[in-house]
């Protein structure tokens, strides 16, 4: 499996997060140490016959490649439809999907703490330099954003950014300071589950903590964008003392993840991840669907059920809980909501919105697909009551009868 997917691990999630009595059922276990059912089984007796038989390196890249591009790396056109240009220059390294925020993929910040098997971003920790995002540039990030003065947010992500020195950091963040367009900088990071000793005990803890002090100073909101999967990984004194260190230098914890079949796949797990953000001061934001590459397959959870699970546990939350939105795809034409199922003149239908989209036009709009139990992302729905969804490039839609 680790010929194909990346695994990497720590000191604290082995020692402090998984419960080795109940391997290999635990979820956490599940979370970082890839399942041989994770890939087609065809594909996994093949690369294990090839290891056993010491095949050749290049015989043996060879499959471990064409087995990766099975797997969908880049989904929603990461590499292509995302890409920004600034004079006809394309900026590797970023991605500005939505007219207000641009991605930024720091160069050193291309790796975690430890890796989770459902990353969607697994491409950036093989090694297919093709598929990478990346850039050190920070002076044509400077320019990119002066050029374009609709950008009000910046989010740092990978990869993770906090597996950064807070110097390093510092070399990103600071030159952002100065743009007055900016309201707000984003830091997504899994340090708070994976590592909180980034926050307490690391050698530059204090510097980075200080570092973010600057930011909040700066009149900028500074949001930690934090993937929890589980709430096991809320229940040690390191990840409450880092929280409150974090929220002590004036920023939001905002809390993601998407929802992951034999890991959190139930709504009492949600409901009390949602309600132990809420207890240490974080904000609960989004619950994600699975997205279509690497092991979906194995993760996914069918839409219906994924509504079932966000309804119930959302239901059993009080309204401080309630700012989460979801279950939510990261598909091509944005973000992708399932509100509910309902039954319309006669047809059982999803009831879906747009939160973010590439045309601004499109966001809130509420949008129909015929109800199908099995669905698991976007393109496995078919419109309702129209022969196209809103998004998609083609003649204007014609109404048609139920």
């Amino acid at each position: 499996m680790a010929t194909v997917l990346p695994f990497r691990t720590n000191s604290y999630v082995v020692e402090e997060l998984i419960d080795w009595s109940r391997v290999p059922s635990d979820p956490i276990y599940r979370l970082v140490f890839p399942q041989s059912d994770m890939l087609p089984e065809s594909d996994v007796i093949r690369l294990a016959t090839l290891l056993r038989d010491g095949a050749a390196p290049a015989e043996l890249r060879t499959a471990v490649h064409e087995v990766r591009m099975r797997l969908n790396p880049q989904p929603a056109g990461q590499l292509d439809l995302n890409l920004p240009y600034l004079d006809s220059q394309p900026m590797p390294g970023m991605q500005h999907k939505y007219p207000e925020t641009l991605l930024y993929f720091p160069r050193q910040g291309q790796t975690c703490h430890a890796y989770c098997t459902y990353c969607f971003r697994w491409a950036q920790f093989v090694d297919e330099p093709e598929l990478k995002m990346a850039s050190g540039d920070v002076e044509n990030l400077v320019a990119y954003l002066r050029a374009h003065p609709e950008v009000t947010s910046v989010l740092l992500t990978g990869g993770d950014p906090m597996i950064m020195s807070g110097s390093v950091l510092a070399r990103y963040i600071e030159p952002l300071l100065a743009l007055d367009q900016l309201e707000s900088i984003r830091i997504g990071t899994k340090s708070l589950a994976y590592w909180p000793q980034r926050f307490l005990t690391d050698p530059d803890a204090d510097e980075t903590l200080r570092l973010f002090e600057r930011v909040v100073k700066s009149g900028k909101n500074l949001a930690f964008m934090a993937h929890f999967s589980h709430p096991r990984e809320m229940e040690t004194d390191l990840v409450e003392r880092a929280v409150a260190a974090l929220l002590g230098t004036g920023a939001v914890i905002r809390t993601q993840a998407p929802l992951i079949r034999t890991i959190n796949d139930h709504p009492d797990t949600w409901s009390n991840m949602w309600r132990h953000q809420v207890r240490l001061g974080m904000v609960p934001y989004y619950m994600f669907v699975e997205r279509d590459t690497g092991p979906q397959d194995y993760f996914a959870v069918p839409l219906a059920r994924a509504y079932e699970i966000f309804q119930r546990a959302y239901s059993g939350v009080s309204g401080l809980c309630r700012t989460v939105r979801g279950p939510s795809m990261s598909a091509t034409p944005g973000k992708v909501c399932v509100d509910g199922v309902a039954e319309i003149a006669g047809q059982r239908v999803f009831v879906l919105h747009l939160i973010q989209a590439r045309d601004p036009e499109l966001v809130g709009r509420p949008f129909f697909a015929r109800f199908d139990p099995q669905a698991t992302w976007l393109t496995d729905l078919r419109p309702a009551f129209a022969d196209r969804f809103p998004f998609d490039p083609a003649a204007p839609a014609r109404r048609i009868s139920a």
